[in-house]
């Protein structure tokens, strides 16, 4: 993308800005900490382009004119490589690795991508007309170019160097920048006047957020919070709330601002003014001009460089147990979370989790994103890219196999350097008790009630809890004689042909609980009726299987004699 390139600040190095002066065929070097040129770097022809390598070791400088893009080397501020690249090349980005960098051949039709480690061009990518603008996404995985001709954002798999998506926007879209947690994308639409916001997990533009006219390039801050574009016409700055998609403020800067960055701690954002030839620098704090700095002749993009700055990532993790305590022979989860907090985006994460303690089966693991192995009674994840303040989490379920205490150690590492590393482990234990146990003990009744018009069995199935803890749910089921169904059932019971089913609530060790139900004693044969009632489940477990069963014998002669001893 066309001057939008921010890289993290460090405490031990020094941030400076680099302004392409498209008239001049230079690039102007200032001191961030002084607002004071340093160096004027001669380059190509026409040079409308500036992105930076994350650690600061260099700048891209794309030269319209001449169709190459100029490395500098920003130790000595002199130019080492120039890559012949497509015609007219604009907008350019680094991968957050360092490794490649695109750039938009806004004459080509086409994006180019470099090989840092030899400076060539490895891969020429059809887009659409007139691409101009680039950006990478956090994890690098996804390059963005706005075709200004063709009104439309171009959706690039870096993995395959392929065209996956193209996402329609406003009219002449030029500058455009990813989120920092990559899920929106930003298209600056010239002649509509407005920003697009693409959701990049649909490829959809999910608003359109209205502008001065004629804007021309976005920066966002690194919290992802405010978008700032810069309106060419009217020579603005507008500053576009990222939780409404509305503008808060506009405000006066220079003649026509084309290029914009802002700084890695968000303190400021630096405008290109390419009528005035200077660059404003502007509070955000305030979104007050606190500085203007002089350059070359029709400054056009900026962006920020921190050489010697070793790239730094500062990983965290944190463990959580779904329950605490928990019985033998269940099973629960540890949940891992693992959060960059930037600055910079992470690369070759990894989540060890390790468990300890007392006995158990580890059933299965499973990361947000990534993959998981299991060689008990460790757990190890690859997490791969985190975006600077992106998450991603790794779910263990276990089944502890013994009483006591068990515990789970988690540590995230990466491949960048980790300011802090405290925060790279953590642990947390569960205790684990002996299974809940309620001993059921199942007593069945029965009652003779007798006469001519409606003669019947009555029958009651208890449920008594000999602890020791509390019955949560229990059903019992009473066993009839073939094909017969009962009448009169107590609430929580149902009856089918030769059965009844009762689900019994709550019942505190020491307790009991009743349900009654009827058999009518026309239904019935003469001689002996046997009704059993069996206790099918309960919860919590019951130790005791001897008494889960109870039957009641009946008698029956007559309507008018019948016997239940």
């Amino acid at each position: 993308m066309t001057g939008l390139t921010t890289l993290p600040a460090h405490a031990a190095a020094q941030t400076f800005a680099y302004v392409a002066n498209l008239a001049a065929g230079t690039v102007s070097v200032v001191d961030t900490a002084t607002n004071a040129v340093t160096a004027t770097v001669p380059v190509g022809q026409a040079p409308n382009g500036v992105a930076a390598s994350p650690d600061g070791s260099r700048v891209y400088i794309t030269n319209s004119g001449g169709g190459t893009v100029s490395v500098i080397d920003t130790a000595t501020n002199t130019v080492t490589a120039t890559i012949t690249v497509g015609a007219s090349p604009a907008g350019a980005a680094v991968s957050p690795d360092g490794s490649r960098v695109y750039v938009a051949n806004g004459g080509g039709s086409s994006v180019s991508v470099i090989d840092t480690a030899t400076d060539t061009v490895t891969a020429t990518i059809a887009v659409g007309t007139v691409p101009f603008g680039v950006a990478v996404s956090p994890d690098g995985s996804r390059v963005y170019v706005s075709n200004h001709d063709s009104d439309s954002v171009s959706v690039i798999d870096t993995a395959t160097n392929t065209v996956t998506a193209t996402v329609p926007v406003g009219q002449a879209p030029n500058g455009v920048a990813a989120s920092p947690d990559g899920s929106r994308v930003y298209s600056v639409n010239q002649n509509s006047a407005t920003v697009s916001v693409i959701d990049t997990a649909t490829n959809t533009v999910v608003a359109n957020v209205d502008v001065e006219y004629a804007p021309f390039t976005v920066a966002l801050t690194p919290d992802g919070s405010h978008a700032y574009v810069g309106n060419v016409a009217s020579g603005t700055i507008s500053v576009i709330d990222t939780a409404t998609n509305t503008v808060t403020t506009a405000f006066s800067v220079g003649d026509s601002p084309y290029g914009l960055a802002v700084a890695s701690d968000g303190a400021h954002v630096y405008a290109a003014n390419s009528g005035d030839d200077n660059v404003s620098v502007i509070d955000t704090a305030t979104n007050a001009v606190t500085a203007t700095i002089a350059v070359g002749d029709f400054p056009y993009a900026v962006a920020f460089a921190t050489p010697g700055a070793a790239p730094s990532t500062d990983l965290r993790v944190t463990v959580a147990d779904s329950a605490d305590p928990v019985s033998q022979g269940g099973t629960f989860t540890y949940t891992a979370t693992i959060t960059n907090n930037g600055p910079d985006a992470a690369t070759g994460v990894s989540l060890s989790t390790a468990l300890s303690g007392t006995a158990r089966t580890i059933v299965s693991a499973a990361a947000s994103q990534g993959s998981c192995a299991i060689a008990a009674p460790t757990i190890t994840c690859p997490i791969g890219v985190l975006a600077n303040s992106a998450s991603a989490t790794v779910t263990v379920t276990v089944k502890p196999t013994a009483t006591g205490t068990l515990t789970a150690t988690s540590a995230v590492t990466g491949t960048k350097t980790d300011p802090t590393p405290a925060n790279n482990t953590d642990a947390e234990n569960t205790t684990v008790n002996t299974p809940p146990a309620a001993d059921i003990d199942v007593n069945f009744g029965a009652q003779p009630h007798l006469g001519i018009l409606a003669p019947y069995l009555s029958y009651t199935l208890t449920a008594h809890n000999t602890g020791p803890n509390a019955v949560t749910s229990a059903t019992l089921t009473a066993t009839l004689p073939p094909g017969k169904i009962a009448t009169n059932l107590a609430a929580g019971c149902t009856s089918a042909a030769g059965s009844v089913t009762c689900a019994y609530g709550a019942i505190a060790s020491g307790a009991s609980a009743s349900k009654t139900f009827r058999l009518p004693l026309r239904l019935l044969s003469l001689g002996q009726v046997t009704v059993t009632g069996t206790r099918t489940t309960s919860a919590p477990a019951d130790p005791n299987p001897a008494n889960d069963k109870a039957s009641a014998t009946c008698t029956v002669v007559s309507i008018l004699l019948t016997t239940c001893p």
